[in-house]
């Protein structure tokens, strides 16, 4: 999996949401954009969260499936960018939801004028059969657990634009943001892959225990792969696009006559062009190929190339993504937290976000687990208050003493006295992770450590082999927000040992089971107290506002005083735009620039350039 698939992917699995307020719309979005005149041309872009795959079916489901968010793909509704409120949404198939105060209850609304591309209306029953194409692939809001946190329990029609969804006992605060993710599907479509029986299956699946609700559960979860594997004859879209055709090195949409907000959209066609790298979408920059490219990590040289291109604009925004160097702490000298603040003394952030990242990134300020942007919305004046880990040799050589390392003849060793070799993991693919790790391993060569950067060949198997345990230290994707829930999950979730099943948290040993971040169970948080950083992490799934942003602080004091692992640089979500055909892209830090071009023409956005 190349950089650009790696980040948008992960980012885009993860639902996110909080709980607060009674009501959670910002009203239709109208006809907002002025009559399109003919001639509207095509426009050209890549799809970020994978590559085209011609014989994929035009399914949603599909992980490489022929349909482009946005485009012709459509959710209820679309994130927004903000830093700390998941539940902050741009109306799509739903004009305008309202929920009650804990989420118990979800009412929707859909857009009055949506129609699919074949002329039929879009209606309530279509994101019912939605919903329960989604209970087949389970998690999130769909899980058949019925103690999952945030299962939906009953989706009621209230009529063919309304419906009424309610959450099971074990509450959580993602599940508005999980239901307005869903995406949906023609049910006069799709509708044929559920059962006659499904919902009475369903329902004996979720209210029971014992043979007869997992033989419901058997049976709802064996229908994945058949709805994975469908593949409709042709496109039938809710969307601004309607797909025409697809080949290996492109998929081309045309207009849906249809679409709600057809005034709104200016090009004719869009063109989505195939890529297999980082290095082929640059090429597409340079020669102005492109009219949007989202987050691309591209070094300094060649942004230079890319903003020569006639009418190339850079917009740059927030992006709630942080990479981190990270610590197996069942293996030594890393159990030790004295040798993980030393690193974090040696480690020259601005140096290594220079090299790796000079476009994409800023240094972090500080290792917290949060994007400093949210961290600062978090944590108010306490942000500052953290430990900043600025580069200190001395206070380095201090913690290294204090964890019982000794140096000899220039050289750092365990206190066993045996050579400390320090190796730094990364996937070979990853351009920006390698820079990193080669300025790293050369910083601490400089004071005495020796270590060596490792590649593995490609990100699968990077995933596989941390899983397993088999790294002293990696580099990590830390800090997915909004949500703090997810934000905290990547350091005290699963990679570290506590695993959430049946509504139920535990806690495994080391090497078992995925973790291989291997913290120990309970720490001493100092003035919070001694503290269980999974329970307090998992807490932040259902607490209350109030209750959540203590929580946060003690997490993020924590993270900042033991360092299971050291934050490198805070992601910028640099996007590119080509302004020779097309205007009225979002400027900087506009909360839409994390959704695909497609949305940001619903919502009014981009806009034939004028001759």
């Amino acid at each position: 999996m190349k950089r650009l698939a790696a980040i948008v992917a992960l980012a885009a699995t993860l639902a996110t949401a909080t709980a607060c307020g009674t009501t959670g719309t910002t009203g239709t979005t109208g006809n907002t954009g002025a009559a399109q005149t003919a001639g509207g041309g095509v426009f050209t872009t890549i799809d970020g969260s994978k590559q085209i795959n011609a014989s994929a079916p035009i399914n949603p489901f599909n992980p490489v499936g022929s349909v482009f968010a946005g485009y012709n793909g459509m959710a209820l509704a679309w994130p927004k960018n903000d830093p700390v409120d998941p539940n902050q949404f741009y109306p799509g198939l739903a004009s305008s939801w309202t929920t009650t105060p804990d989420q118990s209850e979800v009412v929707i609304h859909l857009q009055p004028d949506a129609r699919w591309s074949d002329g039929k209306p879009v209606t309530s029953e279509d994101v019912r059969v939605s919903i329960g194409l989604a209970y087949t692939q389970g998690g999130t809001a769909y899980a058949l657990d019925p103690r999952a946190a945030g299962a939906a329990a009953d989706i009621h029609v209230v009529d063919a634009k309304t419906l009424k969804i309610t959450q099971g006992a074990n509450r959580s605060g993602m599940f508005l943001s999980n239901l307005l993710s869903t995406v949906v599907v023609p049910a006069h479509v799709f509708g044929r892959l559920l059962p006659a029986d499904f919902w009475h299956t369903l329902k004996v699946a979720q209210d029971g225990e014992g043979p007869a609700a997992e033989q419901a559960k058997a049976e709802i979860t064996g229908l994945a792969e058949k709805v994975i594997a469908f593949g409709p004859a042709h496109d039938v879209s809710a969307g601004p696009f309607v797909l025409e055709r697809v080949n290996p090195g492109a998929a081309l949409l045309k207009r849906n006559p249809y679409f709600y907000n057809s005034k709104a959209i200016a090009p004719d066609k869009v063109k989505v062009l195939n890529y297999t790298g980082n290095e082929q979408i640059w090429n597409y920059l340079i020669s102005g190929r492109l009219d949007n490219a989202p987050f691309t990590s591209v070094p300094t040289a060649v942004m230079e190339r890319i903003r020569g291109a006639g009418g190339s604009k850079v917009i740059k925004g927030y992006s709630p993504v942080a990479t981190s160097m990270a610590f197996n702490q069942a293996h030594k000298p890393y159990d030790n937290v004295h040798v993980r603040r030393a690193l974090a003394y040696l480690i020259d952030r601005a140096q290594v976000t220079k090299i790796a990242s000079p476009e994409g990134g800023t240094p972090a300020v500080t290792t917290s687990g949060i994007h400093a942007k949210a961290a600062r919305a978090w944590l108010d004046g306490g942000f500052d208050t953290l430990e900043r880990y600025r580069v200190d040799a001395a206070k380095a050589d201090a913690e290294l003493r204090a964890a019982g390392m000794t140096k000899r003849d220039g050289r750092w060793a365990l206190p066993d006295g045996k050579p400390w070799q320090v190796q730094i993991h990364v996937p070979a693919s990853f351009s920006d992770w390698v820079a990193a790790a080669k300025s790293i391993s050369s910083q601490l060569g400089d004071h005495g450590i020796d270590a060596t950067v490792v590649t593995a060949a490609d990100y699968t198997l990077y995933l596989g082999e941390l899983a397993d345990g088999k790294y002293d230290v990696a580099f990590w994707l830390i800090g997915l927000g909004p949500s703090p829930y997810n934000i905290f999950q990547r350091l005290y979730g699963q990679a570290n040992g506590w695993q959430m099943f049946g509504g139920r948290l535990s806690h495994v040993a080391p090497g078992t089971q995925g973790n291989w971040m291997g913290g120990p169970e309970t720490v001493d948080a100092g003035a919070d107290g001694r503290v269980n950083p999974g329970e307090l992490t998992s807490r932040l799934s259902y607490a209350t506002p109030e209750e959540r942003k203590r929580v946060v602080g003690v997490l993020a004091r924590l993270t900042n005083e033991q360092l299971p692992v050291i934050q490198l640089w805070d992601y910028v979500n640099t996007q590119f735009v080509n302004t020779s055909r097309y205007t009225a892209f979002p400027p900087d830090d506009h909360d839409a620039l994390r959704l695909s071009s497609g949305v940001w023409m619903q919502l009014g956005m981009i806009k034939k350039r004028q001759a």
